[in-house]
This record gives C-alpha cells, sequence and structure tokens, in this order.
C-alpha cells in the first residue's frame, strides 16, 4: 500500500488538555478536537459549563474528564495534571487558552488587575505547561499550542497589560520550542483577533465599536471560533508536525495593515 499524500487532520488516540474550556474559544477548541478524533481533559471553573461539555464531548462519541480548577492557584496544578494522566493515561496536547483582560489607560492600573491578569495569562500558562511537559518528556513526545492574541503583535488602547502578558506568551512559545523541540515537543502559538464570542459579544454589538474594529481588519470581518480552531486541529494534528516555535496570526491581516 502506498502512503498517501494527503496531510492527515486527524487525532485519534490522542488527549488534548484544554484551560479555560468552559465557554468561548476553549470550548470550541475542546469540541473540535474531539471531533477531530481525541479523548478531552477540560480545564473549567463553571461546574455547569463543565457538565454541558462533557455531554457534548461524549455525544461526538469521545470521552471527557472534567477539571476544576483556576489556574492562577498554581498550587492545585500539579495534583490536576497528575489526576488527568492517571485518568487517561497520557496527555498529548495541551491547548493553553487562558487569558483575562482589565481595561484600563496605562497611568491607571492598579497593582491588583496588573498581579491578577499577570498571575492568570503568564503565571498560571506557565506552571500548567510546565507540569505537563513534564509528562511529555518521560515519553518525548508532545504538542503544546498557546492561544495567544493579536495583542502580542499590535497595541491596543487600555490594554497594556494584557498585550504585555501576551507578548510574553508569544516569547516563552519561542523558549519552549527551543528547549523542549530536541525532546520531541512542539510548542506554538496561535493569535486571533477579535472572535465573537459570549464575552465580545456586548463590545462588537455595538456600531461604532464594530465599525472601528473592522477597519483594522484587512478582510473585512470578524473572527468566529471556527478560525482559530482550524489552526488548533492544525498544529495538534499530523500536518502540523514540523511546525516548531511558530506564532500563527488569525487576524485577517490585522497586525500587517
Amino acid at each position: 500500500m502506498t502512503k498517501s499524500s494527503l496531510p492527515s487532520f486527524g487525532l485519534h488516540g490522542k488527549v488534548v488538555m484544554v484551560s479555560g474550556a468552559g465557554r468561548g474559544i476553549g470550548r470550541a477548541c475542546a469540541l473540535a478536537c474531539a471531533e477531530a478524533g481525541a479523548d478531552i481533559v477540560a480545564i473549567v471553573r463553571d461546574d455547569k459549563a463543565g457538565k454541558d461539555l462533557s455531554a457534548a464531548i461524549e455525544a461526538l462519541g469521545r470521552r471527557a474528564l472534567i477539571v476544576p480548577l483556576d489556574i492562577s492557584e498554581t498550587r492545585c496544578i500539579e495534583d490536576a495534571v497528575r489526576g488527568a494522566v492517571a485518568h487517561f493515561g497520557q496527555i498529548d496536547i495541551l491547548v493553553n487558552n487562558i487569558g483575562i483582560s482589565r481595561r484600563s489607560l496605562a497611568q491607571s492600573v492598579s497593582e491588583e488587575d496588573f498581579d491578577l491578569v499577570l498571575n492568570t495569562n503568564l503565571k498560571g500558562t506557565f506552571f500548567l505547561t510546565q507540569a505537563v511537559a513534564r509528562t511529555m518528556i518521560e515519553r518525548r513526545a508532545g504538542r503544546i499550542l498557546n492561544i495567544s492574541s493579536q495583542a502580542g503583535t499590535v497595541t491596543l488602547r487600555e490594554e497594556s497589560i494584557y498585550c504585555m502578558s501576551k507578548a510574553a506568551i508569544n516569547h516563552l512559545t519561542r523558549c519552549l520550542a527551543a528547549e523542549w523541540g530536541p525532546l520531541g515537543i512542539a510548542v506554538n502559538s496561535i493569535s486571533p483577533t477579535f472572535i465573537w464570542t459570549d464575552s465580545t459579544r456586548p463590545y462588537l454589538s455595538d456600531p461604532e465599536a464594530h465599525r472601528q474594529t473592522l477597519a483594522h481588519i484587512p478582510l473585512g470581518r470578524i473572527g468566529e471560533t471556527e478560525d482559530v480552531t482550524g489552526a488548533v486541529v492544525y498544529l495538534a494534528s499530523p500536518a502540523g508536525a514540523l511546525v516548531n516555535g511558530a506564532n500563527l496570526m488569525v487576524d485577517g491581516g490585522w497586525s500587517i495593515a
């Protein structure tokens, strides 16, 4: 039998851990990976959202493990990862989808908001990644995908600490890709523009905000969650096996306009 020349985007037999999986992009990533064939470890903060997600994953014929966890509470991360590995045997792919923001002009940023954003977006992401990567290093195989943001590349008014946290994630991605690539672990980031979700809908539904946002996007539309999940499945799958240290912009061209 000759080898097919068609790239494989399947995730059959893989276990994918997704943080921030209770809603929005994280939920969409979990469902897309399940539809591609993976079993899912979903890190959530809302029990109801976790139950709904579990039912949706199981309806796709895949297994789901719901893990309640606030990753800013780093002392709980090791136990959560250990429990997921005990349940499924391994974690093949980690999708880091945590990202919160506190809008404020830079001169008005409080230390409380600074710590909240950095502890969640950067510190929590780092230590969850570290805990999962240790299990991947043992097997010399794994994929890590950081859901970053165009905010890590472009400037957004009143978003200085959020932009800073995502720029740090982008550079962390490169550092880990260089360090862990020789150990069989590929690390990449994905940087979406504004995506229609429950959290962005109030802002984007304002006609002037919508107009101003579209003015930055050469392709002329707000993103859908499927735009992000397509990139996730690609980078997690055999089709993306040689990609390492990349930051894939899913921004309609905002960053080049």
